[in-house]
């Protein structure tokens, strides 16, 4: 099936994707079109947007199988060197006779789940690789490359790429399947952009937009997230994805998450971090809520509770029950996501088990984990800057989980949001992002109230 790719946000939001019967048989049929529109020969590309965990990687694997598989050649784009060994190591293990090419640049180090499979070739030039079947390498290294061509290219995680990038190495092929997820973080530079904003040149578009904006290509959309359980799916679609609806490829009850130890906190554990955590795996959702305060962006308490939260679910030796079986939450399973680098940096001084993950929001777009912890990024804040109410940002912190999110903010948020309206300014030839950050921030915060636990 196939969508607008700027759909009106004044007219009414489009009916569900999915008529009534399964997620699988749905995500399977939507999969299905993709493939049959990308390698039909009827357009130049073809877009695919994809909410948080639906099978990006799936589909770009099953592309490159039935294109490999016809005795094509074709080259794959993705934005990170995680992404690229993530997807090469996917590939190799569903086809092992297949010839790769891990194309990198000089220095690098091919981890060895990529170079363990026989058919994987890594080098730094293109001439050693250019022959194998498939060959990967991110938009930076093929910006690089010359003197050579694909038919078929994919581009992974297409709405993190500037279009830039994409102008350096769109000599590089004929036909292109765009897949990535245009509720995530927008392409950003450290240089001032305003100069070319709202021109059809504009460099920080993403390479989706500035495709869409001057061809007539089909757009599709995965309909099911195999990430997020029921209790999440819904929230996350109405407040980031309202125009392109999904929901949950599990019902609810399917996901449990029990909490094995005691319920009494250990000495110097604050007994709300056990409420907080107990909510979580009740509901799906808890807002650990500190009293309202300003303070500096390393809030001392929100810090010592987001390293607290991970240490107790820890120590309390969560099972998590899915589709797929029990499974202990280790910590290697538990991620704590922030807005800023400090943040990142005050919490691992804080101290937090080996095996956490505490990263930024752009630096944990694509990954999973059952239970992630979130400092929200206006906690403690004055003001409302575009920054932190960049609606992409809220929507990788809260869409990383399998099972549960903790929020941890000050009180006041709402108040804050209605003190600063969204006032972006509007400019002509620029398509306006719906939601803003104020609406999706305002979406999330009335959910997260009746989970709210006092700190």
């Amino acid at each position: 099936m196939t969508v607008a790719p700027f759909p009106d946000p004044l007219g009414p939001a489009p009916a569900g994707p999915w008529p009534e019967d399964g997620p699988a048989e749905a995500a399977a049929r939507a999969t299905a079109a993709i493939l049959a529109d990308f390698t039909g020969g009827a357009h130049r590309g073809v877009i695919v947007d994809s909410p948080p965990g639906a099978g990006k990687s799936t589909l770009v694997v099953a592309a490159t199988l039935e294109l490999a598989g016809a005795g094509e050649r074709l080259m794959i784009v993705a934005q990170t060197n995680e992404q690229v060994d993530d997807l090469a190591d996917k590939i190799a293990t569903r086809d092992p006779s297949l010839t790769i090419g891990r194309l990198h640049k000089d220095g690098f180090q091919v981890p060895e789940r990529v170079i363990r499979h026989p058919g994987v070739r890594a080098s730094k030039k293109i001439d050693d690789v250019a022959s194998c079947s498939v060959v990967l390498a991110t938009a930076d290294k093929w910006a690089y490359v010359s003197g050579h061509t694909w038919q078929w290219a994919i581009i992974d995680e297409a709405y993190q790429m500037r279009s830039d990038k994409l102008l350096a190495i769109a000599a590089l092929f004929e036909r292109a399947l765009f897949v990535g997820d245009p509720g995530q973080l927008d392409p950003f530079s450290v240089v001032d952009t305003e100069r070319w904003a709202g021109l059809a040149w504009d460099p920080l578009q993403s390479a989706v937009a500035v495709t869409a904006r001057l061809n007539d290509l089909p757009v599709h959309r995965l309909p099911v997230s195999w990430r997020l359980p029921a209790s999440a799916a819904p929230l996350v679609s109405e407040a980031f994805y309202p125009f392109t609806p999904f929901r949950s490829g599990t019902g609810p009850g399917e996901r449990v998450l029990e909490l094995a130890g005691p319920g009494s906190p250990v000495t110097g554990t604050p007994a709300a971090w056990d409420r907080a955590l107990e909510e979580a795996a009740a509901t799906g959702w808890a807002l650990h809520e500190l009293p309202s305060r300003h303070t500096i962006r390393t809030d001392a308490d929100a810090v010592r509770a987001c390293a607290g939260l991970a240490t107790r679910l820890v120590e309390r030796g969560a099972i998590a029950h899915d589709e797929h079986g029990s499974h202990r939450v280790d910590a290697a399973r538990i991620a704590i996501g922030t807005a800023h680098n400090d943040q990142v940096a005050a919490i691992r001084a804080a101290g937090v088990p080996d095996g956490v993950t505490v990263d930024t929001a752009n630096r944990l777009q694509g990954r999973e984990y059952d239970v992630t912890i979130v400092l929200h990024p206006l906690s403690g804040r004055r003001d409302a800057t575009a920054f932190h109410l960049e609606s992409g940002r809220l929507c990788v912190l809260t869409s990383r989980h399998r099972h549960a999110c903790v929020v941890v903010a000050r009180a006041g948020i709402p108040e804050l949001l209605d003190a600063h309206p969204s006032t972006g300014r509007v400019r002509l030839n620029e398509p306006v992002k719906f939601p803003d950050g104020w609406e999706a921030n305002q979406a999330v915060l009335a959910h997260l109230a009746a989970h709210r636990v006092p700190g």
